[in-house]
C-alpha cells in the first residue's frame, strides 16, 4: 500500500508539470507570436526532458516516462511554432 501513495504522487507531479505548458502553447498558437519564448531555453530544456525519458525507462518509471513523453511534444510543438512564427515576420 505505501508504494502505491508513492506512485500516486508520481501521477500527480506527472500530470501538473506536463499541464503547465499547455498555456505556452495555446498562447503561442492563438497570437501566432513565439518571441518571448527563449530559444536556448526550449533547446535545453527539451535535452533534459530526453533524460527524463532514458531515465524513466531505464528505471522503469511509467509516470516519469509518459510525463516526459507528453512534455518533449508540447515543448516540441512550442519549438516549431517559434521557428516557424519567427520566419514569417520577416
Amino acid at each position: 500500500m505505501h508504494s502505491l501513495n508513492i506512485e500516486s504522487f508520481g501521477y500527480i507531479a506527472a500530470i501538473l508539470t506536463t499541464a503547465a505548458f499547455l498555456p505556452q502553447l495555446i498562447k503561442t498558437l492563438k497570437t501566432k507570436k513565439a518571441e518571448d519564448v527563449s530559444l536556448v531555453t526550449l533547446i535545453m530544456f527539451l535535452c533534459g526532458v530526453v533524460s527524463w525519458i532514458i531515465y524513466g525507462y531505464k528505471i522503469s518509471s511509467l509516470p516519469i516516462l509518459l510525463a516526459n513523453t507528453i512534455t518533449f511534444i508540447l515543448n516540441i510543438l512550442i519549438l516549431i511554432s517559434k521557428i516557424y512564427y519567427s520566419r514569417n515576420i520577416r
